[in-house]
């Protein structure tokens, strides 16, 4: 059981890592998050990132996936709910003027729970996700090497063990420019108006995007 050739993990964690390192909603949810509220509120908004794309892996082995790909109506509620929160995230970076940049009170210990649950809905409410999972992880599938449901968890959760690499190094780099940014009230401000900006993109993008 699971037994794959080299070359089958070689293109496997190859496209794990390109996958992770691709921009999108979680990334920037995870920065944004940093350069706010510093490395613990980077931390948990990875963590929430991760446990909606966990989510996304158990539908995929489930099948559950198969019906946002296939029903207009079902992807369409989950892709106007996605949309509306990034958009309302990136009116919210928007209209807040710098201030969470500049605070010169900043939290040691941000409270963990609610950028949590955001990372989560930022990641559960991307139906892209779902079906590329539903498209990526069958091409990893092979005959003989177990039942197919296990073989997509299992690779479905393999792209999250490579994201553990490769986000945590990118929190801690995001918390090293908190520094530059406290205390720098026009820089903060620039830094809200391109976060929110980007969060409406992506919001935007979204909607317009078709199955």
């Amino acid at each position: 059981m699971f037994e794959y050739s080299m070359l089958h993990w070689t293109t496997f964690f190859t496209a794990a890592v390109f996958l992770n390192l691709s921009p999108g909603p979680d990334i920037a949810f995870i920065l944004g998050q940093t350069l706010r509220g510093g490395r613990s509120s980077g931390f948990a908004a990875m963590f929430g990132i991760w446990t909606g794309a966990f989510g996304h892996v158990l539908m995929a082995a489930l099948g559950l996936s198969a019906i946002l790909a296939t029903s207009v109506a079902a992807f369409s509620i989950v892709k106007w709910a996605g949309a509306a929160y990034l958009i309302w995230l990136g009116i919210a970076a928007l209209r807040s003027g710098g201030g969470s940049f500049i605070s010169k009170d900043v939290k040691s210990s941000p409270d963990f729970l609610p950028v949590f649950r955001q990372g989560v809905l930022v990641a559960v409410l991307n139906p892209k996700v779902a079906i590329f999972f539903l498209a990526f992880l069958p091409q990893f599938v092979v005959a003989g090497a177990g039942p197919v449901w296990a073989q997509l968890f299992l690779h479905g959760s393999l792209i999250i063990v490579v994201a553990a690499f490769i986000e945590p190094p990118l929190v801690i780099a995001g918390e090293k420019l908190t520094g530059a940014l406290r205390g720098n009230a026009r820089l903060g401000l620039w830094m809200d108006r391109c976060l929110g900006s980007i969060f409406v993109t992506l919001g935007v993008r979204l909607a317009l995007e078709e199955r």
